[in-house]
């Protein structure tokens, strides 16, 4: 199944710093980018094959990250991570 794209972090569209070039190299998302990302989901029980039908649903990985970045910030809402979310990127 074709799941939702995010983005390209490196894109620059309106302003000339691209989102990635926007995040400090120390940030903790960085770290959990590539945790998440070395992982393999299927072994740990995530589906990742669904049905072409309806809206797409986002990638198992990028819930993962999202999770752990609130847990780590002690947000434990998913109102308050959509907020958070919002919040850091515009």
């Amino acid at each position: 199944m074709k799941f939702i794209k995010g983005h390209d972090r490196t894109q620059t569209y309106l302003f000339p710093v691209s989102l990635d070039q926007s995040i400090d190299p120390d940030n903790e998302v960085r770290l959990i980018d590539l945790f998440a990302d070395s992982l393999s989901l299927q072994e740990f029980g995530f589906k990742t094959d669904f049905v072409d039908n309806g809206r797409p649903a986002y990638h198992p990985a990028d819930l993962l990250k999202l999770y752990i970045y609130g847990y780590l910030n002690k947000i434990r809402s998913s109102r308050d991570l959509e907020k958070k979310c919002k919040q850091s990127i515009f």
